[in-house]
Order: C-alpha cells, then sequence, then structure tokens
C-alpha cells in the first residue's frame, strides 16, 4: 500500500464550488477547500476565525446604511428607515431626521456626496440632500433646481395654446398629455417657463409664467421637465470633472444629464459651450436602463444590458465620447453601488450569479470584465449589498438568503479567495466607513444594527455592565430570552439565559462578552486518488495529520471518529476558569479506518469555542489500496 505525504500551506483559493469536485488538475484545488465558513483568508495563506458583531442599537424596521465623511475626521453613518434617517457617530446617536420615503423604497436608493451635501435619488422621490451645516445642524429637503433640464415626453404633432403671456395662466394641449402628477413640473414654451399649479383636465393646465411668453399662439415649441412627479425622477448620480451626472429616469432609463462645471444644481444647456450641461442617451442594439453612473478613471455607465464608457479629458460638449466596453448587466430589483477595489470598479452582474471586476486595459485601450466569483459560484446567490474593508482587503456581499460571501482579494500575492459568514440571523444591508464594517441584521423578526468587531468573538455581542458583586452581569435587552454565550475574563463559560435583560454567573469574573455564539467550520477539498497513469485507486485511510496553528484557543477536529475538542496542554483544576493560553505550534492526530466515498473530506474542523483560531498549513499522510 503506497504511503502518501501532502502539505497544504495555503488556502488563497477559497472555497470552491461543488462543480469542481471532478478537477483535480486545476491550481485552485491545491490551494481551495471544500467548505470555509466563519472564516476568512489572511493574506500569508492561513485562515482565521472571524470577528465577532457588536451590538449598536436595534431598529424599528428594515434599514438601508449610507456612509457621509464631511472630512477625514469627521465621519457619520446614516441609517435610512421609513420615512426617517438616523445619524450616528461612533455608535452613537446624533439626529433623527424626517424623509419622504418609505420602507419599499430603500432597496432601489441611490446616493452620492459632495462636501457637505448628500444626495438620495430614487426614480418615485425627487432627489433629498442631506445636509450637515458648519454649526453642526442636519438637515433633509428637496434639492432644488436652478435651471433643470427639459425633455418632449410627446409627440412632435401635440401643439399648446397658452391664455396669457405672465402671471397665472391656462395652457391648453391639442391632445390629453396631462396628469395630475404634473403639478409642480415646468413647461417650457417657445423657451420660456411655466410652473403648472394645477391640473384641470387631460388637455389643459394652470400655471404660473415664471418667464414672460412668447405669445398665446398655438404652438408645437414647447417641452416639460424631464424629471417629475409624472415621468420619474434620477435613478443614479455621481459628481465627474465637477459636474453633476445625473443617470437614468423613470421615463427617461437610457439618458444621461451632466450639470454645468461647478454649477451642479445647473442643467441650462445653453449654446454648448465647453462649461454649459450636456445632455444625451445611450443609443444602441437594445435597451440600456442606466442602474449606476461611477466616476474612475473615466465617467463609467453601468446599465441593465451592458457597461459603457464615457470619455473626453475634460468632458465638453464637443469632446465628450461614448463607448459600450461590455455586456454583462446590472441588477435592476435594487440598486448596489459599484465599488472602487484598488483602482477597478467591481459590480453585481444582473444574474444576481457573479460579481465581475471593470478595469481597464493599457495595451487595448479599453475595459474588460473579469468574473471574480467564477470558481465560488455556489456562493453568490442574489446579492442585496457590497462592502469593501480596503485595510483588511475584505469584499463582502449580503445575500438575500441571508448569509455573508467574504472574499480576500490581494492580487500581487495571488489571493483571491471567498469564503462564507453566517450569523444567527440575516444580513440585510452593508456599509464600510474608516476600516469597520456596518451591517443591518435581521434576528427573530427584529432589526439590529451591528459591526463586525475584532475584540469581540460573539455576535450581537456587547460588554456587560456589573452589578457589583461580579455575578450578576446586565446590558443584554436585545438579547431577551435568548440562551447566548458568554466569555467572562477570557474564558468560555457555560451558556446563559438572559432574563430581565441580564445574566448570573458563578464564579464571579471582572469583565465579561456576551453574545450569540457562531461555528467556524473548515472542510478540504476531498482526496486527488487519481493515479500518474489517469487510473482511480482505492479507498483512502488517513494514518496521521499534523495541524500547524498561530496562537490559537481551542481545536476541535474529526480525523473519522466524530468531533473531538483537542488539548493542547495539560490543565489542572485551577485554570478551567482562566482564559486558555493561546498555542502555537504543531497538533498531530491519528487517523481511524478507510474512506471509500470519494467525495468525502479526509478531515473536519468545527468549533463555537469563542476563542482566536488560526490555521496555517495541513500535513496528512494517507495510504492507498492499489
Amino acid at each position: 500500500m503506497p504511503v502518501i505525504k501532502r502539505a497544504k500551506t495555503a488556502f488563497t483559493a477559497g472555497e470552491l464550488a461543488p462543480e469542481l469536485l471532478g478537477r483535480g488538475d486545476v491550481p485552485a484545488w491545491a490551494n481551495g477547500a471544500m467548505r470555509l465558513r466563519n472564516v476568512v483568508i489572511q493574506p500569508t495563506g492561513g485562515i482565521q476565525r472571524r470577528p465577532g458583531l457588536r451590538h449598536l442599537s436595534t431598529l424599528p424596521g428594515l434599514a438601508r446604511l449610507v456612509p457621509f465623511e464631511v472630512n477625514t475626521e469627521r465621519t457619520y453613518l446614516l441609517v435610512l428607515l421609513h420615512q426617517a434617517v438616523r445619524v450616528m457617530q461612533d455608535g452613537a446617536e446624533v439626529a433623527v431626521l424626517a424623509g419622504p420615503w418609505t420602507e419599499a423604497m430603500l432597496p432601489q436608493i441611490a446616493f452620492t456626496q459632495n462636501a457637505g451635501m448628500l444626495l438620495l435619488l430614487h426614480p418615485a422621490m425627487r432627489p433629498q440632500a442631506v445636509r450637515r451645516s458648519d454649526a453642526g445642524v442636519w438637515s433633509v429637503g428637496p434639492f432644488l433646481f436652478a435651471a433643470e433640464p427639459f425633455f418632449r415626453h410627446v409627440p412632435s404633432s401635440v401643439s399648446v395654446t397658452p391664455s396669457g403671456t405672465t402671471g397665472v395662466v391656462t395652457v391648453t394641449a391639442s391632445a390629453s398629455v396631462f396628469a395630475p402628477a404634473h403639478v409642480g413640473a415646468q413647461l417650457r414654451i417657445g423657451g420660456k417657463r411655466l410652473l403648472i399649479t394645477a391640473v384641470n383636465t387631460a388637455a389643459t393646465v394652470t400655471g404660473q409664467a415664471l418667464d414672460p411668453l412668447p405669445s398665446t399662439g398655438a404652438t408645437t415649441d414647447w417641452d416639460e421637465s424631464a424629471f417629475s412627479d409624472a415621468h420619474g425622477w434620477p435613478v443614479s448620480a455621481c459628481f465627474h470633472q465637477g459636474r453633476l451626472v445625473l443617470g437614468g429616469a423613470r421615463d427617461l432609463p437610457n439618458r444621461l444629464w451632466f450639470s454645468r462645471t461647478a454649477q451642479f444644481d445647473n442643467f441650462d444647456l445653453g449654446e454648448g459651450l465647453d462649461d454649459q450641461a450636456i445632455e444625451f442617451a445611450l443609443v444602441s442594439d437594445q435597451l440600456n436602463a442606466i442602474r449606476a453612473v461611477f466616476a474612475g478613471r473615466h465617467l463609467q455607465v453601468f446599465t441593465s444590458g451592458a457597461e459603457w464608457m464615457v470619455s473626453g479629458d475634460p468632458l465638453t460638449p464637443a469632446s465628450i465620447q461614448v463607448t459600450r466596453q461590455t455586456r454583462v448587466g446590472s441588477p435592476t430589483d435594487r440598486n448596489v453601488p459599484p465599488l472602487d477595489v484598488d483602482g477597478s470598479t467591481v459590480f453585481l452582474a444582473r444574474s444576481g450569479r457573479a460579481v465581475h471586476e471593470f478595469s481597464y486595459t493599457d495595451l487595448q485601450q479599453a475595459y474588460q470584465a473579469d468574473d471574480l466569483a467564477l470558481v465560488a459560484r455556489h456562493l453568490i446567490v442574489s446579492p442585496i449589498a457590497m462592502a469593501y474593508d480596503s485595510q483588511r482587503r475584505l469584499l463582502h456581499l449580503a445575500m438575500q438568503d441571508g448569509s455573508l460571501a467574504t472574499l480576500t482579494i490581494y492580487r500581487a500575492e495571488g489571493v483571491t479567495g471567498w469564503t462564507r459568514q453566517e450569523t444567527d440571523g440575516a444580513f440585510r444591508s452593508l456599509v464600510e466607513m474608516e476600516g469597520t464594517v456596518y451591517a443591518v441584521v435581521e434576528r427573530a423578526g427584529r432589526f439590529r444594527l451591528e459591526c463586525f468587531d475584532d475584540a469581540l468573538r460573539l455576535d450581537a455581542a456587547v460588554w456587560a455592565t456589573s452589578d457589583g458583586t461580579g455575578k450578576g452581569w446586565s446590558g443584554l435587552e436585545h438579547l431577551e430570552g435568548r440562551s447566548i454565550g458568554v466569555l467572562a475574563d477570557g474564558a468560555p463559560r457555560e451558556a446563559a439565559v438572559v432574563l430581565g435583560g441580564a445574566i448570573v454567573i458563578e464564579p464571579t469574573a471582572d469583565v465579561v462578552q456576551a453574545g450569540l455564539p457562531f461555528t467556524h467550520v473548515v472542510e478540504p477539498m476531498p482526496p486527488e486518488t487519481v493515479s500518474a497513469t489517469g487510473a482511480r485507486m482505492g479507498p483512502v485511510r488517513l494514518v496521521a495529520i499534523t495541524f500547524r496553528l498561530l496562537a490559537t484557543g481551542a481545536l476541535t477536529v474529526d480525523t473519522g471518529r466524530g468531533a473531538r475538542p483537542v488539548p493542547f496542554r495539560r490543565l489542572d483544576a485551577a485554570m478551567l476558569d482562566a482564559a486558555p493560553p493561546a498555542f502555537s505550534g504543531d497538533v498531530t492526530l491519528r487517523g481511524l479506518g478507510w474512506r471509500r466515498d470519494s467525495l468525502a473530506p479526509l478531515w473536519r474542523i468545527e468549533g463555537d469555542a469563542p476563542l482566536p483560531f488560526t490555521l496555517l498549513s495541513v500535513t496528512t499522510e494517507t495510504r492507498t489500496t492499489d
């Protein structure tokens, strides 16, 4: 019986899709795993148990998280709720403001920021501006155009006849083109504006002349507000080269508008001078409903069916060029803003099963869209939110089923691997600010604001407050009635039930961390049982296995006899309630029995102890039959 020794020194390919179980010839097989749950991949190749989630506040319902960075010293988290927004800083509530959006609108809301103003957009809502004054006063209100864009929404044969040229004017159209939602929109007749104040019939409106109208005669030289309650509002926006760029609207899904340079509220086209506004549609052989605009190396436009590049240095009405680059498409049922990751733009595919990296190649002078999830397709199922932690180089995606897929990405080191994070609940929204990833988590039908915290080992966790005796610990109202995990003075204790927002532990402790436990799982790919001649060999037996660990507090392994904790060293009774010393070094275990299931892994690590765990490498010794 031949003896085979293999050393697995890296997990840099991450968790691999089941479709790769027959591809032992690909490089990802050697550096991949069958399951990596609640761990993250380190740039050096090892894997580490993920940090816990710190509880910040309980929310009244579903929420959407938006970052607001005033300057390098002041960053705020906006929590969008039903008809309200909470402004938070360092976990504390700063202000609560009313807003016109509803909970049903939250998934489609887009946002962009410039200095002290953040714009919120939705196709059914006039753009709203969230502002913070120099005096620290917060406000939410409509974004008002100094000169709004206009468009001819009806056939060119339809004429209008105004009853006067100044003051209050009644306008009669030659066809039924008006609806009650036109109130608040503007008409432009012969280049002069009129604000609609009432809709009398489908063919007549009353308005206030903002400019003296040219005449009272019938004319086909008229148009109306490009955006209104009748035709929808902008879908997306960004700031690029000193202009506010608006992309798409409900009735104008493939159109782009550029404000005048340094005049973000002025969309007057004027005479086409270099600093004046720009407007055009994306025209191709398919509908391109704009879903996002992104200011990168060029202005990037992400539509329902393709990705576009808008170039021009600088962008002017005469120099602007529009070129379709790739044909992937972005989701239409929700707004998930693209993110910059090391100079490339990461966006979600419309299929809901892929994550693409939109990057520019100098050689081809064009963009390409590589799929980052090609070997981990099973983890990407209908993403609903995305956040990138640039300090740890982790890209997080929240899925429709509540799980979290995490990509560790270090291109220079060849590390691009996915893992999956799970919690007792569901991730519903994500955002990253100053190296901290915040999440809206739904637990038992209630929504919580939480964040990943390296100092915590449990989820929905807090540092409990002592009653002075060291036995009673409070501050756990958000976990009322739950059986929770307890870490006292760094040592795991038995599970406790929260009653009246508090728990009682024995013996006493000085510092207590309490929250919901989670389990980390590591399963390797099945043993490759194909010989050099291409013939499949017989059953496999694990003879011995060695785990190289770093600063690990607990290890539970199944090598064929069920999951069993591994004692690093013998502890006396006085040490049982103390924090276990971190272990670094090799742990060697013996295997048992022959494995005839060719798809079953030879070993499995699974543990819920709220202690650090870092696995650097695994060395196996196996035997096979001829």
